[in-house]
């Protein structure tokens, strides 16, 4: 394979470093606002979030001044990306942000470096527009399943004219082969040590899969989720997320949680299947005859109601005990799924009866038993833990506390307990064992 000449890193390099400088003086200009580095450097512009911008500076090492040139540089190269697409077609090149910050766009004749520079940009002549490299990917991703073991992956680099295919170590002659029939100096292949694997956000409803088997997942909690006991064994390894079951027990209970690889995130989310999610707030218990909703990778969104508790079931396998009945449909594969009623968390689904045609009695397994028995920490919409129940005690705990026992709360009254404030979400007169942390029917933490 041919390998792109040196020339083009330094063309761009030369071309760039005006451009830059240009940037950055026109951010440090008189009148321009603050000096680079004071108050008003340090707040984001408009339009960005404070996140965004301080993560930008933490992760590419960047001052409050540097960053604001970075995001001005990315929203020139976004505007010049629309503007010579749509002129230049096959003879486009590609739009890019360099290292430094300078925008780029890869041009094949004199005039359309013209236009590049008309644009505010640098333009770097190549020999392939961006319509041919995206031909070769094209055509490398219709042989997908014949690709060797050696090859990670394969992508458009635009800076370097070309398309790459990673290899692994000592794979480079396999990779080549792959990708033979590229017209010339298109492709070259590169060695790589990566090892690339699925990440995913963990939201309840949504399936996972053991083996060959299908799932669904309950509700996320610290560091991986719950789920039915009778969708896997201790030990067993899951898939889209990957992990491994921590823990099961089927039948008697029917539940079971997973602890999930590096890289896969759990959130206080559930899937809703119409394009959006449902925040999980809590765990509180809703009583019998209440609205509930079940999400699963089978059937999706389900409602119905809460029609007994504390039942038991025989099933092939044995009796499980503990379940709550509902007349929410469900069908396989909606196994292990999220019941909420509202936004607080209720169960996962164990089986049932029926079906979502004919209609059916279900059962779940109450999510608070499978957090006590392993020890679990439900995710919230907040993103972290649900908060731990404080001890009921003689006194109040330590920290400042307006909560007493045998006041009266109207609902919206606000009080603070341990250092934390609470509002009234229900009017009641509190009574020991009421404390806001452990009733959050009662009390919501604000």
């Amino acid at each position: 394979m041919r390998r792109r000449p040196a020339t083009l890193a330094a063309t761009l390099l030369g071309a760039a470093a005006t451009v830059l400088t240009f940037t950055l003086a026109a951010q440090a200009a008189p009148g321009a606002g603050s000096a680079p580095g004071g108050p008003a450097a340090a707040v984001a512009p408009d339009g960005i979030a404070p996140e965004m911008f301080a993560a930008l500076q933490r992760d590419l090492r960047l001052t409050p001044a540097q960053a604001r040139a970075r995001l001005d540089a990315d929203a020139r190269a976004g505007r010049a990306q629309q503007v010579l697409s749509a002129t230049l077609g096959s003879r486009y090149g590609g739009t890019w942000v360099a290292g430094d910050g300078a925008v780029a766009a890869g041009v094949t004749t004199a005039a359309d470096a013209a236009t590049a520079r008309a644009l505010g940009v640098v333009p770097v002549r190549v020999r392939h527009g961006e319509q041919a490299l995206t031909a070769v990917v094209d055509r490398l991703n219709q042989r997908a399943e014949a690709a060797p073991e050696a090859v990670v992956g394969w992508y458009a680099d635009l800076p370097t004219n070309s398309v790459v295919v990673l290899a692994r170590p000592g794979g480079g002659a396999a990779a080549e082969a792959f990708a033979a029939g590229a017209p010339a100096g298109t492709v070259r292949v590169q060695a790589s040590t990566e090892n690339p694997r699925p990440y995913a956000d963990v939201i309840g409803g949504n399936a996972y899969y053991i083996g060959s088997s299908r799932c669904s997942v309950g509700f996320s909690v610290q560091g991986g989720f719950v789920t039915a006991g009778h969708c896997g064994r201790t030990g067993a390894r899951t898939s889209q997320p990957g992990g491994t079951f921590r823990g099961s027990t089927f039948p008697g209970r029917d539940y079971a949680w997973v602890q999930v690889d590096a890289g896969n995130t759990p959130r206080g989310l559930v899937n809703q299947y119409n394009g959006g999610t449902v925040a999980v707030a809590g765990s509180t218990e809703a009583a019998v005859g209440a609205a509930v909703c079940r999400s699963g990778s089978t059937t999706g969104w389900r409602c119905g109601t809460i029609q007994q508790k504390n039942a038991s079931v025989t099933y092939p396998e044995g009796t499980v005990s503990g379940l709550t009945r509902s007349n929410a449909c469900a069908e396989p594969g909606d196994s292990g799924g999220s019941w909420l009623a509202g936004a607080q968390a209720q169960g996962v689904t164990s089986g049932g009866s029926g079906n979502c045609t004919s209609g059916g009695t279900m059962y779940f397994q109450p999510v608070n038993p499978i957090l006590a028995a392993y020890g679990l920490s439900l995710i919230t919409s907040g993103g972290g833990p649900d908060p731990t129940p404080t001890p009921t005690g003689t006194g109040n705990p330590p920290g400042d506390t307006t909560w007493q026992a045998g006041t009266p709360y109207a609902a919206g009254a606000t009080v603070t307990y341990g250092g934390q404030s609470y509002r009234c979400l229900q009017a009641h007169t509190a009574q020991a064992g009421w404390e806001p942390p452990t009733v959050p029917a009662l009390w919501q933490r604000v």
